[in-house]
């Protein structure tokens, strides 16, 4: 994929550090965000394009998911689709609590100070986690394409770990692809299609 030719229908493109292989259709919207993503600092380009990848990913890897089956362990001890769904949205809505911004999602109380999975607790609807995804994400981009220099370079505390409030967001871009992937690999395991890359 040469100049960010998209007549192919698979393509490489790279971002600093890493390769990825993309649909035609993938790799046309992420050239259209790239021409939007102007950021104040030059570190938060890369880590905007995997943002934005993660936006959809989300969505994707929830289509179809009933909430019945959102809950189910498959008598294991591993986190379920709910929870790693509304982990991933507490996630971003403390990203803009950590620039000052009072919001919350709806399931606050269930995620919050990163409260583990609980058992014998019904968790919220996919689709009311989906809705407070597509409430946040904008915010959360608008901070990061907005962040200076300073503030990324600020210290701060994160599990009684000192870091930098870039490590912290690089963490957490890290962590969404994690969790998206976990999410990918329950459906498999409950019987659903692979979730979409387009």
């Amino acid at each position: 994929c040469v100049n960010h030719a998209i007549s192919f229908r698979n393509c490489v493109t790279l971002i600093p550090g890493r390769v990825f292989i993309l649909t035609g259709t993938i790799l046309h919207n992420l050239i259209l965000k790239n021409m939007e993503m102007k950021t104040a600092g030059s570190r938060m380009q890369s880590l905007l394009v995997l943002y934005d990848m993660q936006c959809t990913f989300f969505k994707n890897a929830l289509d179809g998911i009933q909430d019945k089956d959102a809950h189910n362990r498959l008598h294991t001890k591993a986190n379920h689709i709910a929870w790693l769904a509304g982990s991933l949205v507490e996630q971003r809505f403390g990203i803009a609590r950590d620039t000052g911004m009072e919001l919350q999602q709806t399931a606050h109380e269930l995620f919050k100070d990163g409260k583990g999975i609980q058992d014998n607790i019904t968790y919220p609807s996919l689709s009311e986690f989906k809705n407070d995804w597509e409430s946040i994400s904008p915010v959360t981009r608008k901070i990061f394409t907005e962040i200076t220099d300073e503030k990324l370079d600020s210290q701060i505390e994160m599990g009684g770990m000192k870091m930098s409030f870039f490590d912290m967001v690089a963490f957490s871009i890290y962590r969404e692809a994690n969790c998206i992937g976990q999410i990918a690999l329950w459906r498999r395991l409950l019987g659903y299609e692979a979730m979409k890359y387009e």
